[in-house]
């Protein structure tokens, strides 16, 4: 009785079904079944206006590789956000605490430079839910201010490229995507991180002090809970929230009119590359726990530590990176991007020393000169804006 049953529900569901719209929807599943049994690997169905142009833009339907509309782990941020994916505060034990936002922000070194490159913003700094929601972390001024003015660097970077038209074809460096992508509060990110650094500073201070100054700083309340870690956590934070400070206002001066700007941003470029060099210094530190994962592994890290950072999921924005199959992207190692930014900050560095002067000569052997290096896009566009400016103003 209970197959009869059945195949009468089978039959029904096989029925042509009205959708009330005069279109009627019909179930294919036995005709695909009969059709896939029937065709040897490598064959395909196809209507007779199928054509070879028509083979390069289909998309296979459930190939991970193909359909962006596939689900790997979340259907939303805000399931991720319910599954405790990414937490504020990360820990409730304030060390550990502090070596998953150091992971954080070595990782987003890594997506940004990988961005960079070309790949889609959505799969790169983006994969990273406090960055795409940074309201979250407002109770956590370090991780929130950080944030903050990662989203504001990403904004610089748009503009500039944007407006240079440098970019080929291929790069999604520029496509957001309806991303949240302009956040009234970012502007506010550095005031914010500023006031970060001076609190880490006194932490900083208050570890190295002796015993009788340490008597008036003991109100200040330590950066985690481990005394024989103080120091290296404070200084593995300090130079990392300088770089991403120093590196913004680099990028806002070189954007100021007429070149006003342009020796002020050199300052702040040597301070980034200054910054860098106590970044890698600092592997040494951050990768005491983490010896046993091996060389191999450490080089191919996107963190300084070795460990995989808390709140990341490239698949998170998928639906948003482009209308074309998303592409498989692999994100440039912590130690290769860090030589990505310092190869980077040398270009800029190059073209804020260019003295502006409406000479084409001058400008043609500049050019051609700078163009040795192979600059990357960031480098290229702000270039072409900086001429650009020179030869209209």
């Amino acid at each position: 009785m209970q197959s009869v049953r059945e195949e009468e529900s089978s039959s029904i569901d096989q029925e042509p079904r009205s959708c009330g719209d005069n279109s009627v929807w019909a179930h294919v599943s036995p005709l695909l079944s009969a059709a896939c049994s029937d065709l040897n690997e490598g064959e395909l169905i196809h209507g007779d206006n199928f054509n070879l142009f028509a083979a390069m833009s289909a998309l296979e339907i459930m190939d991970p590789k193909m359909d962006s509309g596939m689900v790997s782990t979340f259907y939303s941020i805000d399931e991720a956000i319910e599954s405790g994916f990414a937490p504020v505060p990360i820990s409730s034990d304030r060390t550990v605490d502090v070596q998953c936002i150091i992971d954080i922000m070595d990782h987003l070194l890594a997506c940004e430079a990988t961005w960079h490159m070309g790949h889609s913003l959505a799969q790169t700094v983006f994969s990273c839910i406090y960055v795409l929601r940074p309201e979250r972390t407002s109770s956590h001024a370090l991780l929130h201010s950080f944030c903050r003015v990662i989203r504001a660097t990403c904004r610089a970077l748009v503009s500039v490229v944007s407006d240079a038209r440098t970019n080929e074809e291929e790069d999604l460096f520029t496509m957001t995507y309806g991303l949240p992508f302009n956040g009234d509060e970012d502007g506010k990110g550095l005031l914010l991180l500023n006031a970060v650094e001076e609190t880490i500073c006194r932490q900083l201070r208050a570890c190295k002090a002796t015993s009788s100054k340490r008597r008036v700083l003991e109100e200040l309340e330590p950066l985690q809970t481990n005394p024989q870690l103080e120091e290296g956590f404070c200084k593995a934070l300090l130079c990392r929230i300088r770089f991403r400070k120093h590196f913004l206002h680099a990028l806002n001066c070189m954007r100021r009119p007429q070149g006003r700007g342009l020796e002020l941003a050199r300052k702040h470029i040597a301070y980034c590359i200054a910054e860098l060099e106590s970044v890698l210094s600092s592997v040494e530190f951050l990768s005491l726990e983490t010896v046993e994962n091996g060389k191999n592994e450490m080089e191919e890290s996107t963190t300084g530590s070795g460990r995989h950072p808390i709140g990341f999921d490239p698949n998170l924005n998928k639906r948003l990176s482009a209308p074309t199959p998303p592409r498989a992207i692999k994100l440039l190692s912590w130690k290769k991007a860090i030589d990505y930014y310092v190869k980077l900050l040398h270009n800029l560095d190059q073209i804020c020393a260019f003295k502006l002067e409406p000479d084409l000569d001058a400008v043609l052997q500049f050019v051609v000169q700078f163009q040795k290096s192979r600059p990357d896009l960031v480098a290229r566009a702000h270039l072409q804006v900086l001429i650009y400016n020179l030869i209209h103003r």
